[in-house]
Parts: C-alpha cells; sequence; structure tokens
C-alpha cells in the first residue's frame, strides 16, 4: 500500500471522490495528499479533507507560476492558513516561479517577487510546525533550498523533483525529500534522479490529473498511478515491491506527521 503524496483533488475530473478514492485504493493507493494553489482550490481542498478525513489530507498552498495571483491573493492564503493550521498537514504547494519566468518582461523582478512570497509562507510553515511541499524546478531549486534552511524548515519534499545532480545531492545532505512521477517509468532523466536517491529519501506522487507519456498516454491521471511510480522503483532500486511501497509510505508518513493506516 502506498500514498499518493502530490494530487490536485480539486480538480473537476475528481468530482466523484468517491470513486476516485475507490479506484485509488483497488490500486494499493491508501491514502492522498490533496494540495491547494490559490484561495478557491485551498477552500475546496480542505472541503475534501474534511468529509474524507481518513484516506484525504489537505495542504494549502500558492502557486508560484500562476502570474495572476496577487499580493492579496496572498494575503488571503495566509488567513487561512492561520485559521485552519489545525487541520491541514502542510503548505503545497507552494515554491519559486519558474515556467512562467520565459514569458516574463522582467524575469529578475519576478523571481524577486517570488522569494519575498515564500519566506512570507516559509515563515508560516515554521510558526505552525508544517511540511511544505514545494514547486522549485530546474534552476528554482538552489533558491528554494536556501530558502528552507534559513527559515530552519525540517520537513519538506521537492515535488517532481528536477534539478542537476549536486542540487540534488545538496537537498538530501540537508534532510529532505524529493518526490518523483510517473515520468520515473519511461524517462531517463527521473530514472537516473531514482538511481541516485536513496531510497529513504523518496516519496512518489501523481500530481494527477497531469497527462502522461508513455504506458500512461490516453489513460485517466489519478491517484492510483502512484502505485505504478513505486513499482518501478523497486524494479529500479532491485527491491521488493511490498518493500519499497512500506518504506516509501513510512517516508512518507515522516513527512507530513501522518498515523500509519
Amino acid at each position: 500500500m502506498i500514498i499518493d503524496t502530490h494530487c490536485h483533488l480539486y480538480e473537476p475530473v475528481f468530482a466523484n471522490m468517491q470513486e476516485t478514492l475507490q479506484t485509488a485504493l483497488a490500486h494499493d493507493v491508501w491514502g492522498v495528499v490533496a494540495v491547494g494553489c490559490d484561495v478557491d482550490t485551498n477552500e475546496r481542498t480542505l472541503a475534501l479533507a474534511t468529509a474524507n478525513s481518513k484516506t484525504v489530507w489537505a495542504c494549502l498552498g500558492f502557486h508560484p507560476d500562476r502570474v495572476h495571483l496577487s499580493d492579496d491573493d496572498l494575503d488571503q492564503v495566509e488567513q487561512q492558513v492561520v485559521e485552519h493550521h489545525a487541520r491541514i498537514i502542510g503548505l503545497g504547494e507552494v515554491g519559486l516561479p519558474w515556467y512562467c519566468l520565459q514569458s516574463s518582461t522582467d524575469p529578475a523582478a519576478t523571481m524577486e517577487r517570488g522569494r519575498k512570497r515564500l519566506d512570507r509562507l516559509l515563515a508560516l510553515a515554521g510558526r505552525y510546525d508544517l511540511a511544505v511541499a514545494l514547486h522549485a524546478p530546474h534552476g528554482a531549486a538552489v533558491g528554494a533550498l536556501e530558502a528552507l534552511k534559513r527559515h530552519g524548515i525540517e520537513r519538506a519534499v521537492f515535488h517532481w523533483h528536477k534539478a542537476p545532480p549536486d542540487v540534488t545531492r545538496d537537498i538530501v545532505e540537508a534532510g529532505y525529500f524529493v518526490s518523483v512521477g510517473p515520468e520515473v517509468v519511461y524517462r531517463e532523466r527521473d530514472r537516473e534522479l531514482a538511481t541516485s536517491v536513496p531510497l529513504d529519501s523518496l516519496l512518489v506522487e501523481s500530481d494527477a490529473p497531469w497527462k502522461y507519456s508513455g504506458e500512461f498516454e490516453g489513460l485517466d491521471s489519478g491517484p492510483w498511478f502512484a502505485a505504478r511510480v513505486a513499482e518501478e522503483l523497486a524494479k529500479i532500486k532491485q527491491l521488493p515491491v511490498a518493500d519499497v511501497m512500506f518504506r516509501l509510505s513510512t517516508n512518507a508518513c515522516r513527512l507530513f506527521d501522518l498515523v500509519w493506516a
């Protein structure tokens, strides 16, 4: 059995939540960490976790690549965290902008604004001892790592991690987790990452309903994909699937301070 550590359950494709969770369980996924990205999706995520308290856990987020989000939006997300911190297991997804920099008229200013916003969010995580699910791909990973250390954050995961090997090594040595998704089944970059990172520093995720290629082409994306990721990690690590799933679930419980079901 496995935990999907990053899924956007608020999306309309998951309108039938009972069916979604039953399908996940049929694929050995017994729990889902549901992330938000703004005020509205945070509210929906909280409602889902409340209605499915034994299988869904909520993180509240402020997505750094959503350029339309304003400082007023951030104020509202901060207020959500203050009000609901006892009901959530972490902040996520939060982080630093990267993909939006290509279309920005002033990438340096966009990144600086992102750093200031992340500082505000990490201060909240520290205040309430919340885990952090980071969106910090590629060149953003170094800045996110520095911010975690500066704020003394002890529990964090670099979601769907993509960064040079030396940065990944620094992340792992600092005690943080990195997460891999379905691309590890068919993409060499992700397979190299999974090979280099110790199992005790890995998590798995679906990032559903994101669509994937390879054997997942044309398939509905959901939490159930996390089990396939765990199976592939077992092949890469040359370990029994049951053992790998147990250790990955244990990792998720350590990060998010969950009680094993």
